[in-house]
């Protein structure tokens, strides 16, 4: 990075942090210290309010703000592209902000980029799951809600229906959860939060949700609690063996499937392996390749697999 778009690139992590110690922005743009000083100065003489102050860092003068900056073509598509997803998947409130927010953005744009990115933008499609069906409309109000309970730490109450029936054969519940973020996961939101009802960590997604409601309790996040780090506790641990013809075995592939772990060859067509919580998680795909695929182990499963197979026999 040169001199140049050092400078600017400091300016607008000052506009973005509001004080930044020398240190980092050494870190940040991978140079010493001593250059930092150096360009603070220049920014000084070129009229830019920097306010330095020792121990604390680097700021800009309250109301100093950099005038538009401009794109090339590849980041103005981005930037198009991104809000052309938040129309597509998130609450009423953001898809008005968005499409907002790319008005300015053409506008802003001189002629010649404007017309590439458009042309580019032809090229390119991004698909929203199920958003002109009731549920995909039911689904965009539980995220602007939620997203409201977030802002004002409270928690929320809603009716859940699992995909998985408890041991009493139960399905329904309701739940009290402090939410602690909210997750695009697959095309459909994914609730993060801490459940009064299992007094732990647990996920919901919201197409399973009704009777949503934001609560007058309030809550405080776990401070450590970062939801772009945080990985959820991997308990997939009963292991699926089958065997696949040849004719699907590409198309299994393909697939991304989520449950596949892995694969091998064989002569008589594709060995493979699922790893699920409970065979029920893939039971309905396993019957949809039909005669293609058999289930090699465990033996348990097999035989549920057979036994839904006589049960669709006697029905026909």
């Amino acid at each position: 990075m040169n001199k140049t778009d050092r400078l600017l690139a400091i300016v607008l992590e000052l506009q973005r942090k509001g004080v930044v110690r020398a240190e980092d922005l050494a870190a940040r743009f991978e140079t010493s210290v001593r250059t930092i000083y150096r360009d603070m100065q220049a920014l000084s003489e070129a009229s830019v309010p920097i306010v330095g102050e020792p121990g604390v860092g680097y700021s800009l003068m309250e109301g100093f703000f950099l005038p538009p900056v401009s794109f090339t073509v590849e980041e103005a598509v981005s930037l198009l592209i991104g809000a052309h997803f938040v129309e597509q998947k998130f609450d009423p409130r953001y898809q008005e902000r968005a499409r907002s927010s790319r008005s300015k953005i053409e506008a802003v744009l001189p002629e010649q980029v404007r017309s590439e990115a458009a042309n580019i933008l032809t090229t390119m499609r991004l698909l929203a799951f199920a958003s002109d069906t009731p549920a995909g409309k039911q689904e965009k109000e539980w995220v602007e809600k939620i997203r409201q309970a977030l802002l004002d730490a409270k928690k929320v109450s809603f009716h859940y229906r699992k995909s998985l029936a408890e041991e009493d054969g139960n399905r329904d519940s309701v739940r009290v959860v402090a939410p602690y973020g909210l997750a695009l996961v697959g095309g459909s939101w994914t609730m993060i939060g801490h459940c009064d009802l299992r007094d732990d960590l647990r996920h919901f997604r919201l197409s399973r949700m009704s009777q949503l409601a934001i609560t007058e309790e309030g809550y405080q996040r776990p401070p450590d609690f970062n939801l772009h780090a945080y990985k959820p506790m991997d308990d997939r641990k009963t292991y699926v063996r089958l065997l696949a013809q040849s004719d699907i075995a590409e198309r299994i592939k393909e697939s991304n499937y989520f449950f596949l772990e892995g694969w091998e060859d064989s002569s008589d067509g594709l060995l493979f392996t699922l790893r699920v919580r409970h065979t029920e998680e893939v039971k309905q795909w396993v019957l949809g390749w039909g005669a293609h695929l058999e289930v090699l182990e465990p033996e348990m499963f097999r035989r549920e697999i057979r036994e839904e197979i006589e049960k669709m026999i006697k029905r026909y």
